[in-house]
This record gives C-alpha cells, structure tokens and sequence, in this order.
C-alpha cells in the first residue's frame, strides 16, 4: 500500500486513477479537500476496496501519524500543495501554511514512522516530494533549460513556498537519512484540471461565449507536460529513483501561452464550431500582466531519460485534443466544479 497526499487534486487524482489500474496496489488517499479538490475526479473509484479516501490535512501531524500507523504504507508520494501562482499573489498566506509548515509537519510524521520499522522495510521505504520547474525562476530567450542543479530563484509566493517545501525534504535526507525523491516538472495539462489553470480556463470560457484572458503579450513561454506522462514519470522515480536525487519531468514542449490559445481555439473550431461560424479566436482578450510574472520556463529531463528510461508518450498535438475532448464530454464536472465562488474569483481577478 502507499499513501498518497493531495489524491483528489488534478495531477493527484490522475495518479490514483492511474495507479489503480496500472499497478493494482492499494493507495491511501489524504486530501483535505480545498476548492481544488474534488472528489468526483475519483467517482470511478466509489466501489473499488483498493482505494481509501480520508479528508484531512498534511498539516496534522497526528492525524497523519495514525493513518500511517494504521496502513503501513510501503511510500508516501506528496502531491499536497496550493498551487496557483495568481492566488498566491493575492493571498499568500496559505501558500506558506500548506507548502512549508503542512510540508514540515507531514515530513515530522513520516520521518517518526519510518524511524519505528524493521530494517528491511527501513531499506524498501520511499518519500517521494512531487514540485515544480518554478523554482528555477525565469530563463531569458537564448539561455539554456532548466536541469535538476540549476540555481533557485523563485519569483512568487507559491515558487518560493515550494522552494522552501523542496529545501525541507532535501534535508530530511542529509540530516536524517529519509529515503528521499523529489521531482520538479512542467506545466501540467489534461483532464480534470480546475479551470482557473489557462488551458481549461479556455477551453471553459470559449464555450460559455467569454472573454479569452490573455496576459500581457502572451508570448510568456512553457514546457506543457500531458499529465498522464507525468503520472508514469512518478512511478517510474518510485520506481527506480536514485534516494536523495531530483528528476525533472518535462513533455519537450516549449510554447509561447499565446499559441496554446491558439491551439484550443483551432480545436474547439473543429470539435464544438460557433452558430455565428466564427472563430473562438474572436474572443481573445488582451489582459494587464500579473507582477512578476516569469517569462520563460524550459525543462531538461535528460537525466530521467538517461537513468530510468522515461520519455513522454504524447506529444502537444496529441495531448491537447485529448484534453478538449476530454472537456467536451464532461460538461457535467465542468458545471458542478463552477460554484459561485470560483465564477466570483474569477470575475474579480479579471476584471482589470
């Protein structure tokens, strides 16, 4: 059995939902179900023994305690984290609770339980810390991608935070010796991605008839990464993974933020064409830049590639039909995960 932390989120529950029926092996599922939690990301999972959920916080040190005295779980694989760069402008505080103190506190239990087993399960046991390429900070156009020993320069209150949160697991290695692994990727896409996220904020908007928010120029760059490459590339790391090395887990698939609307709008064009026989380009909106907003990202997972044999399965093309698609045939999880508060946040941070 593994316990897996953030398992309702969107990169969370793709690795339940594919971890169930590519390995078969239990997972305990802790997620203290914020806005971005969602339980029907996982209703396919509602009868299956394999899978149990419990609603509480990494943050608890307790409660974490007694779930893994309870389950004894071979791994714990933490996805748990707050992770919109927009939100953390606004409201920073949270971001430091769940990434850095939540981080800590799960750290402090698994480090306890790992200390009290038998040696054999000592040696077989894994941490795995899921991050982002973030914390790199921004490359300029010419300079080369990120690799796992680039320097850390975060430019936001969540990059920092899960600097911060990539800082602690690396020294619970060093300091006590918890079998470690860390892994920094792209820009996630695919299914069940909330929709304040900028691929399925425009899938989303686009068919609502909506303003397409654009910051800036857009020609803020991105290595997209379809979010089931990403799940295969974690258990690949659990796999096989060096303890204490990070791996960075890139789709090789650097485009401007104004070309990935493009995209969507050509296949919503296809898929779902507007009654006036526009195009949903139409609706491309050009917004005031966010603060501090990063100009480029780029991954290099050669060392994933190198080591453990891993290269992404799909490429943008593929992976992003996939999405819209997958967004066209489940208008009912769109609507349920749009409550007034989301439409309320939205509204107001767009509004300029």
């Amino acid at each position: 059995m593994i316990l897996v932390t953030g398992g309702a989120g969107f990169i969370g529950a793709n690795f339940v939902l594919d971890w169930l029926a590519t390995c078969g092996e239990p997972v305990v599922n802790l997620d203290k179900l914020t806005y971005a939690g969602n339980l029907e990301n996982l209703a396919s999972l509602a009868r299956d023994a394999g899978h149990v959920f419990v609603r509480g916080d990494i943050g608890d040190g307790a409660a974490v305690a007694r779930l893994l005295a309870t389950h004894q779980p071979r791994a714990v694989v933490n996805f748990a984290a707050e992770s919109h760069v927009d939100r953390s402008i606004h409201g920073p505080g949270d971001f430091i609770q769940t990434n850095i103190v939540g981080t800590f506190h799960l750290l402090e239990a698994v480090r306890a339980y790992w200390g009290g087993l038998a040696a054999p399960e000592q040696a077989a046991f894994r941490f795995l810390h899921v991050s982002t390429d973030e914390v790199y900070g921004s490359l300029g156009p010419g300079d080369a991608a990120f690799t796992e020993t680039h320097r850390y320069q975060p430019n936001s209150p969540y990059s920092a935070s899960k600097a911060a949160s990539d800082h602690l697991v690396r020294a619970y290695h060093h300091t006590y010796g918890l079998p470690v692994l860390t892994t920094n990727c792209s820009n996630n896409y695919g299914p069940y991605h909330f929709p304040e996220k900028l691929i399925p904020l425009m899938i989303v908007n686009a068919l609502a008839g909506k303003p397409l928010p654009v910051y800036g120029d857009g020609m803020q760059v991105r290595d997209w990464l379809y979010v089931k490459d990403h799940c295969s590339a974690i258990r690949r790391v659990l796999e096989a993974g060096r303890l204490g090395e990070v791996y960075n887990v890139g789709g090789w698939n650097e485009m401007p933020n104004i070309d990935i609307v493009n995209a969507v709008c050509r296949l919503l064009d296809e898929l779902r064409p507007r009654a006036d026989g526009q195009s949903y380009r139409t609706q491309i909106s050009y917004v005031a830049d966010r603060p501090g907003h990063d100009r480029r990202y780029a991954i290099d997972a050669r060392k994933l590639e190198q080591e453990l044999g891993w290269k992404p399965a799909e490429t943008f093309e593929s992976g992003i039909r996939k999405t819209v698609l997958w967004y066209l045939e489940h208008p009912q999880w769109v609507a349920h995960v749009q409550t007034g508060a989301y439409r309320d946040w939205v509204k107001t941070h767009y509004a300029a």
